[in-house]
């Protein structure tokens, strides 16, 4: 059966952790990016996609639906009514892969986890949508396990480092800009973003206008 995947998006003033080197005109364009670079992702590896946006939005090639409930009590209400497979992922994942995302739902375990950075959760697989709830924010991805485990649900974490870095903070651009080929990584380019070595580490930069 094709996995359903669920991708939360948030499309007004997104990712205010970069509010400080982009505009909110140019966060909504990078998270537009970044939602067409895992929509991308996720459809080639076979997912219907289906986009839970909290504001009214279009994007081609996905189905959306519009809630204003919490990420957590959003997700549980539609998970209650699938059957099937599923699978959330992230919407601020850039670098998923077809690749990447298959290894997940090829998983034989009920659930399948993939960690993301500071203990969040990027992207959990589940063979039978219903028979999971969510609890994110926090240590979320200690959460789900446990929630696994109270279930009596095998569980799989996936090591992946294309699902694993989420975009959040300026210095994990370094990584789209280094090992990006998709729309959001352009975009990023196109408005002046480079890796640049400070101290032995990497960072970015962006000339000033």
């Amino acid at each position: 059966m094709t996995p359903l995947a669920v991708i939360p998006f948030r499309p007004m003033n997104p990712k205010s952790r970069l509010s400080g080197i982009l505009t909110r005109e140019e966060r909504e364009r990078f998270a537009a990016a970044m939602l067409t670079d895992v929509l991308e992702a996720v459809t080639a590896a076979g997912c219907t996609p289906l986009v839970l946006a909290t504001t009214p939005y279009s994007v081609a090639g996905a189905r959306v639906s519009v809630t204003d409930a919490d990420l957590s009590t959003a997700l549980n209400t539609l998970l209650a009514d699938q059957a099937g497979p599923v699978l959330i992922m992230m919407a601020d994942i850039p670098l998923a892969t077809k690749e990447a995302v298959t290894a997940v739902i090829s998983s034989g375990a009920d659930v399948a986890i993939v960690p993301g950075r500071g203990g969040g959760t990027n992207a959990i697989f589940l063979q039978q949508g219903s028979s999971f709830s969510t609890d994110y924010y926090g240590q979320s991805f200690m959460k789900h396990c446990r929630i696994a485990e109270d279930r009596n649900l095998s569980l799989e974490v996936i090591d992946s480092f294309r699902l694993y870095v989420d975009i959040d903070e300026e210095d994990d651009l370094v990584d789209l800009l280094i090992h990006g080929t998709g729309e959001s990584a352009a975009l990023l380019r196109s408005f002046g973003f480079q890796p640049v070595s400070m101290k032995g580490r990497v960072s970015v930069t962006r000339p000033s206008p």
